[in-house]
């Protein structure tokens, strides 16, 4: 299922009454749970299995002295998982940001995905980016510097 179709979804359960919702397709089936307020998704493989759901997640801060070893000054966005690290929604789509674009707190700022789990990587600053620290496709380790914000 593709990353735009996947949101849609999200957003629906999101706005809607519906607590949980669960479709199936050729490539799996893909399950999302509304509680307490934010949605969470999990994709299942094709045969019945129960998984635990992924919640869209914020990078945690890095500590000042790690934010000085990436190079630059200001705030470090890191990455909260073990996982791929993509720029933008789809191939051939805009990315999310480029240096010099001015974010928000809470502004989805890239994608990393996590056992065919697509996970929103917000922003948890708000400034101008200076850096990108990983390139489009790239593993990235959990607490790895992705963004620097000022």
């Amino acid at each position: 299922m593709d990353l735009r179709k996947l949101k849609t979804l999200i957003d629906l359960v999101s706005e809607s009454n519906v607590s949980e919702l669960e479709i199936t397709e050729a490539e799996g089936k893909v399950r999302i749970v509304k509680s307490s307020g934010a949605p969470f998704v999990a994709q299942l493989p094709a045969a019945p299995v129960a998984s635990p759901a992924a919640p869209v997640v914020s990078a945690p801060a890095l500590p000042a002295a790690d934010a000085a070893a990436t190079g630059g000054a200001g705030h470090a966005v890191t990455s909260p998982m073990v996982g791929t690290f993509y720029r933008c929604a789809s191939p051939g789509a805009k990315a999310y940001v480029d240096v010099g674009s001015v974010v928000k707190e809470g502004e989805t700022i890239c994608i990393i995905e996590a056992m065919k789990i697509l996970n929103e990587i917000e922003a948890d600053k708000s400034g101008t980016v200076t850096r990108i620290l990983c390139e489009n496709g790239q593993a990235v380790e959990y607490g790895q510097s992705l963004f620097m914000i000022e």
